[in-house]
């Protein structure tokens, strides 16, 4: 079978997808939908965080495009970045990324995308597990798990109980 013509970032760019996808290399690469606890840890996030938001110029995002090179595209579950954004679609590295994993997420595809945070230069990239209530900060070394996720610079605390 025949690989499907690569889309130009430009078409990507002017088309609108429902759900939202991702673009990787000129390939529209579909998101695994969330079901309940994925979308109610999405929201619980979400809520929590919200209290940071004034005290630290923190704006929130959920499903929002990042370009995290040239050729890529990723739509983290939610972000956080410090400031006014400087356009519709984020060019510079959030401060804050998180992806809740899916049931149908494999950890080849979600390294893929914590490699392109990573290398976009996103300070803290966290992924939450809610099927096995667990979170883990990513690193270069990579994943610790962690019973309570935190940020430096702002101070940002989230307890995985809380959520």
């Amino acid at each position: 079978m025949a690989a499907a013509a690569p889309v130009p970032v430009e078409t990507f760019l002017n088309t609108a997808y429902s759900p939202d996808v991702e673009y990787v290399d000129g390939e529209i690469v579909e998101r695994n939908l969330g079901e309940t606890d994925h979308s109610g840890t999405q929201l619980e996030l979400g809520i929590y965080l919200a209290r940071f938001r004034k005290a630290n110029n923190l704006r929130l995002y959920t499903e929002q495009r990042v370009q995290v090179k040239p050729n890529r595209f990723r739509v983290p579950d939610v972000c956080a970045i410090i400031g006014k954004p400087d356009g519709a679609i984020l060019r510079q590295p959030p401060f804050l990324v998180i992806e809740i994993l899916s049931k149908d997420d494999t950890m080849l595809s979600m390294s893929e995308r914590i490699d392109d945070y990573l290398d976009f230069g996103v300070p803290h990239v966290w992924l939450i597990d809610p099927a096995m209530r667990r979170g883990f900060v990513c690193t270069r070394e990579g994943l610790r798990v962690e019973t309570v996720l935190r940020t430096t610079d702002p101070e940002i605390d989230v307890p995985l109980a809380e959520i």
